[in-house]
């Protein structure tokens, strides 16, 4: 299987159709949020950076995101692909990612979009605030992240266009019908 990178806005199910990607097809996953809460919660001088700027609703710098990213690239069996899941945000950290594989004689694979309209993405987002005591999920940091996805994320999609590697999934109100067009588009990847 190809690498894959999933994208899409805060709360678009990133984390929720890597899961199931991950499980149908067996491939590594990086989840950017994951290795990040990890190291906050280990209470490492990149955890504690990373909260203070996650708090603020920013980005973790590229630099610093790419070294966690290698080593955790490095440590997953290699052959059966990984899906970045969080990661790349801005067009720099998807330069630096497609040297990093580059150098490790991999290439980036594909990116699925994920498609969500705001008003549903806020609603989720809340609701996981709720189920999850996930501080970062409350209205006004919800909407400065929608901002900095607008402003530095969003433009990343044109970007992968130029690659030639870019797929884009709308969300019709089912999870199932979702994970059912990305099933049959990475199928016709195997």
């Amino acid at each position: 299987m190809k690498n894959i990178i999933i994208f899409g806005a805060p709360g678009s199910g990133k984390g929720t159709y890597s899961d199931e990607i991950v499980t149908r097809y067996g491939m590594g996953h990086i989840s950017t949020g994951d290795v990040l809460r990890g190291e906050i919660k280990q209470g490492s001088d990149i955890g504690k950076m990373a909260k203070e700027l996650i708090d603020k609703g920013q980005l973790i710098p590229d630099d610093l995101m790419i070294q966690i990213l290698a080593k955790t690239y490095d440590s997953l069996p290699q052959g059966c692909g990984v899906i970045f899941d969080g990661f790349p945000r801005t067009i720099a950290q998807a330069e630096a990612l497609k040297l990093m594989l580059q150098e490790r004689g991999h290439d980036m694979g594909v990116m699925v979009e994920l498609i969500v309209d705001e008003d549903t993405l806020m609603e989720r987002l809340l609701r996981r605030a709720q189920i999850e005591g996930r501080a970062d999920d409350n209205v006004e940091t919800i909407k400065k992240r929608f901002e900095v996805y607008h402003n530095q994320t969003e433009p990343l999609a044109a970007w992968f266009e130029k690659e030639g590697i870019r797929h884009t999934f709308t969300w019709e109100g089912s999870k199932d019908q979702m994970l059912a067009n990305i099933f049959a588009f990475l199928d016709t990847l195997k």
